[in-house]
């Protein structure tokens, strides 16, 4: 029972989800602390607010919509520049060193099947 567990927990796919969900919880955080203590303050201040928050027209708090749509893009740009392109250029090495070449596409299980039995067929038609 803890061997399988043990075998489950030790997989790739397993390791590398929580890797990714604890470095995003992190980085998220030092992400959303520098976009709401510096950059959402220093935008308010062009407009004449304390912060993006604050900006309102006639009780619509247009600000907060302005602010989390500047976190989130944010947010993606800096995991995307830091988390995902360093990660494809390490697979893109990784397959280079491998010979593994990403345009040849590997035959499906399922064509690899028919193929197989086609050629079956074939042979046995030739016996008979």
């Amino acid at each position: 029972m803890l061997t399988g567990f043990k075998n489950f927990i030790m997989k790739g796919n397993v390791v590398d989800l929580a890797v990714a969900v604890v470095m995003g919880a992190a980085f998220g955080a030092v992400v959303t602390s520098i976009v709401e203590g510096l950059l959402t303050p220093l935008i308010g201040r062009l407009f004449s607010a304390k912060g993006i928050e604050d900006m309102q027209w006639e009780g619509f708090m247009y600000g907060s919509v302005i602010s989390s749509i500047i976190s989130f893009v944010l947010i993606a740009a800096s995991i995307y520049f830091v988390v995902v392109m360093p990660m494809n250029a390490m697979i893109e090495r990784r397959n280079r060193r491998l010979g593994i070449d990403p345009d040849i596409k590997e035959e499906s299980a399922e064509e690899t099947q028919v193929a197989l039995l086609t050629e079956i067929r074939d042979a046995l038609q030739q016996r008979n």
